[in-house]
């Protein structure tokens, strides 16, 4: 057995997994998610602003003293779309060292979504395969497909923060608005699709929090529990449903939302419009290569452990 921390540091928010690893499975001893906006404004200044910076180094001297005190034997810090982006990105990389004293990974694209695919599939029971899995961040979208083993995988520029701030700055957004965001995911979409062949999926499974936030939206929970968010399988006409719900809502209405993150209310918009279109290129790909997928499941484990059982290896 293997004690390990692993951390996942996105556009949106930064995440902490310390779990036991044995045999290939992990034993969750904590999980923590902060949502510290650090790629605030790096699709338009191309640079993390200092308050982001400011943000991000708080909750990870929170996490130090959780690393400690739990007594993990190996770390592993990876960062992501917002990183990649960033001139600047010596600074944050310098203030993860000095809290962490671990080297960080700036991960690619591809290597994102073999990490979400790996965490994801490991925790998989009783769906056939293929499966792909949609990893919906606040920088980059990746799919990866296959059956045990990832076949495909394609990270796309398109995540929740970089589309709220690139079009949906109305509130609510304004239907030009929408639809130079969906213009944008399809493009996306139909370049990813050159390399992952989307139509040959037979479970379609999301994750990370846009995904799991609408999936708390179709199911009406009076809170979020992740319990009940896990392994939920919803029919395709209810999440696009769910997701058209909280592309329309004000950001007052899906603040007054009893499930929904505060540091989520902001970017849901344009995390639900991704995932509607992801699911309907989905539904329509899979339709006509003659295997139609009808539902979607959420999944709560991704690349956080993805990252961990890559540190046991």
């Amino acid at each position: 057995m293997t004690r390990v921390a692993a951390i996942d540091c996105g556009t949106n928010s930064i995440r902490l997994l310390v779990a036991d690893v044995a045999d290939g499975r992990l034993t969750d001893l904590t999980r923590e998610m902060r949502v510290v906006k650090l790629g605030q404004g790096v699709d338009k200044t191309g640079e993390f602003a200092a308050e982001a910076l400011e943000r991000t180094f708080a909750a990870l001297d929170d996490y130090a003293d959780t690393i400690r005190s739990l007594g993990a034997e190996r770390v592993r810090f990876v960062a992501t779309s917002a990183t990649r982006d960033a001139r600047n990105r010596e600074v944050f990389l310098e203030g993860v060292r000095s809290r962490l004293g671990v080297t960080p990974e700036v991960i690619s694209g591809h290597e994102e979504a073999s990490l979400s695919f790996r965490g994801v599939v490991s925790s998989v029971v009783g769906a056939p395969g293929p499966y792909l899995v949609v990893d919906l961040g606040g920088g980059s979208t990746e799919l990866a497909l296959g059956s045990g083993d990832l076949e495909a995988a394609y990270s796309m520029d398109v995540g929740c923060v970089r589309l709220t701030e690139r079009h949906l700055t109305a509130n609510p957004p304004s239907p030009q608005q929408r639809a130079d965001a969906v213009a944008d995911v399809r493009a996306a979409l139909a370049v990813a699709s050159a390399t992952v062949p989307i139509g040959e999926a037979a479970t379609l499974i999301g994750v990370a929090g846009s995904i799991t936030t609408v999936t708390a939206n179709a199911l009406g929970l009076p809170r979020y529990e992740p319990e009940a968010i896990h392994g939920s399988v919803l029919s395709v006409e209810a999440v696009v449903a769910s997701c058209n719900q909280l592309i329309a809502a004000t950001y007052e209405e899906r603040a007054a939302l009893p499930f929904m993150h505060p540091g989520r209310v902001e970017a849901i918009g344009a995390g639900a419009l991704v995932w509607r279109e992801v699911v309907t290129a989905v539904a329509e790909a899979t339709e006509a290569s003659g295997r139609p997928i009808a539902t979607v499941t959420t999944s709560e484990h991704d690349i956080l452990d993805g990252i961990a059982l890559s540190i046991a290896d």
